[in-house]
């Protein structure tokens, strides 16, 4: 195997969660690597939850514990997160006629 040949990276994936009445911040709820991962990207989409591709946010979010309240220097990250799935709901909805709500 060359240097040039390297085996292809683990998927890995991360769960948030918030509710702005009950949690102060948002929740790290799941995440994994490997088939661990995939299961919580099928689950998202199984239940019609947005997804987002993000390497620099894993990275960040990684790094904590499931159940961990995520801080309040990365608060923007989620910011953004947030108004990207605003911004999808909306696409949606004028593409489909509907919310992607089940």
């Amino acid at each position: 195997m060359s240097t040039h040949d390297q085996p292809p990276a683990q998927q890995q994936a991360i769960a948030l969660s918030w509710d702005p009445y009950l949690d102060e911040a948002p929740v790290m709820t799941a995440k994994g690597s490997g088939l661990l991962a995939d299961e919580i990207i099928r689950l998202a989409r199984e239940h019609h939850i947005p997804i987002r591709e993000d390497r620099d946010l894993l990275q960040i979010f990684s790094q904590l514990d499931v159940g961990a309240t995520i801080p309040a220097a990365a608060h923007t990250a989620i910011a953004e997160i947030l108004a990207y799935i605003y911004w999808s709901n909306q696409q949606y909805g004028e593409i489909f006629g509907s919310d992607p709500q089940p």
